[in-house]
């Protein structure tokens, strides 16, 4: 029997995930991060409180597996936290859930588990791998189309994808809280988890004020032609396509078309000077290990919640590539990841730099 380690987290989907795998035969144990949180808020991470804890640890006694807690909290700031102050005060849009991924899930998760005799990490993730004749492992989308999670797994490569299991690719969500239910455990009805869980009860603008406090720097809002319609609070507070918050009055409704970091400038305009048809994303990470030799086309997500969008795929040099899309996108964001499919397979994905 294989020994698996399972990413817990007291939520429903990796406590099924752990339940499944113990009812395939695998030996299983449990393991979960004990996160980075802001002093005096250790209850209020979305992902890893007390109570958050106590709840995997029940959920691993019921099923009859070991569980063990890593304290990740300095690494958890290090690489997520820092790399989301960064990006704002760099002006652009960071994902951390890509970067947790890539840096502590199947970095540093993951080598605890193969220290501990584990042959693979499972997590609750909602997509699905498949290895062909070659040993190749393809990375493919959920059954559930509403929860798949292949975007935020486009980083991963063919080494971590071997030492990978995703049980609940084949599964929707109703069904896995119906497994839940079934099986006794007293996770089957908490709500999902959120992005930015190290927020707790906090809200971006607030943690970037007290974490990052360069980013409220003020500065004016412009049209296209340079005129002033008024001020911005500090360009991390803004995103691409944003119409309300703007604080401006005008005739018709006006949305964030882009950030001048040199003017320290926010450009606003209509709705129909929104949008772009192309974009250049670095930091490339191709699922098969190799780059594509010429263009392609391809759907594209810009975002997690984003609807794939067609376009041509161009790859260029220093671990990049180019997307020409067929039709304008109006929210083409940098620091956001941009991941390409083929039907149900993820090919891999960037991050998106202009």
């Amino acid at each position: 029997m294989k020994r698996v380690a399972v990413a817990m987290s007291g939520g429903v989907d990796s406590s099924v995930a752990a339940a499944l795998l113990t009812q395939q035969g695998y030996s299983v144990f449990g393991l979960m991060l004990r996160l980075w949180n802001e002093p005096g808020a250790e209850t209020e991470n979305r992902c890893c409180t007390p109570d958050d804890m106590a709840l995997a640890r029940r959920v691993a006694a019921q099923i009859g597996i070991p569980f063990y807690a890593l304290d990740a909290r300095q690494l958890f700031y290090d690489t997520v936290v820092r790399n989301l102050l960064d990006g704002y005060t760099q002006n652009t849009t960071p994902n951390p859930c890509l970067v947790c991924n890539r840096h502590l899930r199947w970095g540093f998760l993951l080598q605890h588990a193969l220290s501990l005799g584990a042959e693979a990490l499972a997590t609750g993730h909602y997509a699905r791998l498949q290895t062909d004749e070659n040993e190749q492992v393809h990375l493919l989308r959920a059954v559930d189309c509403r929860k798949d999670q292949s975007y935020v797994l486009h980083l991963l490569n063919q080494e971590q994808l071997r030492h990978t299991l995703l049980p609940l690719g084949e599964y929707t969500k109703p069904q896995v809280r119906q497994i839940a239910r079934q099986m006794g455990l007293p996770v089957s009805e908490r709500p999902d988890s959120q992005d930015l869980c190290f927020l707790g009860q906090s809200d971006l603008h607030s943690f970037l004020l007290r974490h990052a406090p360069t980013t409220a720097n003020p500065g004016p809002i412009l049209d296209r032609r340079g005129s002033c319609l008024g001020e911005h609070r500090g360009l991390a507070f803004y995103t691409i396509g944003q119409r309300k918050g703007l604080g401006i009055a005008a005739p018709q409704p006006l949305y964030v078309l882009a950030k001048d970091p040199l003017q320290n400038a926010l450009i606003v305009g209509p709705q129909d000077e929104l949008g772009q048809s192309e974009l250049l994303a670095c930091q490339a990470n191709w699922i098969s290990g190799q780059p594509p030799q010429a263009p392609f086309r391809a759907q594209v997500k810009i975002r997690y919640k984003a609807s794939e969008a067609w376009g041509q795929v161009t790859p260029e040099p220093g671990g990049c590539f180019r997307v020409q899309f067929e039709h304008a996108l109006r929210d083409i964001t940098p620091g956001q990841a941009a991941v390409i499919f083929d039907g149900e397979a993820c090919l891999g994905g960037g991050i998106i730099s202009g």
